[in-house]
């Protein structure tokens, strides 16, 4: 059994620490008040800062980065990171576009973190789709990630990147069966686009967590923007006044302290 320690330092960036690795998600570290346009018509304001400065972070190992088109996944403050880390893990359409060496991968593929006197990382891209049904020529291309290494209790820990709910991300949930799960939630929706959601709803998560019955997970990218239709207080109450599962399994991550998860 691994214990891990993840710092939720904002939005969908998170330190993940564990046998002498350093991994950071998605990093954002912008100051907030900017709007970020994504496209379409559509645009969303940064609310809340970073709990952590970019230089207090510690040597970072690799980024994984689940998408680098959208500003509340990849800033400018959050780009000048990448040249530092050790590797940079990303969509294929991604690595192409960085001005970085980088690891691209589409849903299914994988690749290996190796260091001397560190287990070996397994990482396999999860397939995400970032909206409604046929609207990746629109959103783009997004990935999960799904780590492995040796010495895991309970399955392995699994980054779901901003998806909604759908057969491919079921089906790919289904066959790693993650025993810890960094969700993006929040149901970003915007005005432009009326009901359209194009992150998991807590209905959703529900959904996926009765699905695979995860040990932990840890809900991420549900605030901090003015795009998020579902903030935590949100997921509480739909928690709270329904059937859901997801109750058994969820555990917030407080802003800028390290937690233990064992995985």
């Amino acid at each position: 059994m691994t214990k891990v320690h993840f710092t939720h330092i904002g939005g969908p960036t998170v330190l993940i620490d564990f046998d002498g690795w350093r991994l950071l998600t998605d990093p954002t570290f912008d100051p907030p008040g900017r709007t970020y346009a994504f496209g379409w018509g559509t645009s969303s304001r940064k609310l809340t800062g970073p709990a952590i400065a970019p230089t207090d972070l510690p040597p970072i190992d690799a980024i994984l980065l689940t998408h680098v088109h959208h500003g509340d996944n990849l800033d400018d403050a959050g780009r000048a990171l990448l040249p530092a880390a050790g590797t940079i893990v990303t969509t294929s359409s991604g690595a192409r576009s960085l001005p970085y060496p980088a690891r691209g991968l589409r849903a299914g593929q994988a690749t290996r973190l190796e260091a001397p006197g560190r287990p070996p990382i397994d990482i396999a891209a999860t397939p995400c789709r970032h909206g409604p049904p046929f609207s990746r020529p629109v959103v783009g291309e997004v990935i999960g990630f799904a780590l492995t290494w040796p010495g895991q209790a309970h399955g392995p820990l699994w980054i779901t990147g901003d998806t909604v709910y759908h057969r491919a991300l079921r089906e790919a949930a289904t066959r790693l069966r993650p025993g810890t799960i960094l969700l993006h939630l929040g149901g970003v929706g915007f005005p432009s686009t009326g009901p359209l959601r194009y992150t998991m709803t807590t209905r959703q998560a529900t959904r996926l967590h009765e699905a695979i019955a995860p040990r932990t997970v840890l809900p991420v990218h549900y605030e901090g923007w003015q795009h998020f239709r579902e903030n935590r207080e949100g997921i509480e109450r739909e928690i709270a006044g329904g059937s859901s599962t997801l109750r058994e399994s969820l555990r917030w991550l407080p802003r800028g302290s390290p937690v233990d998860v064992a995985v």
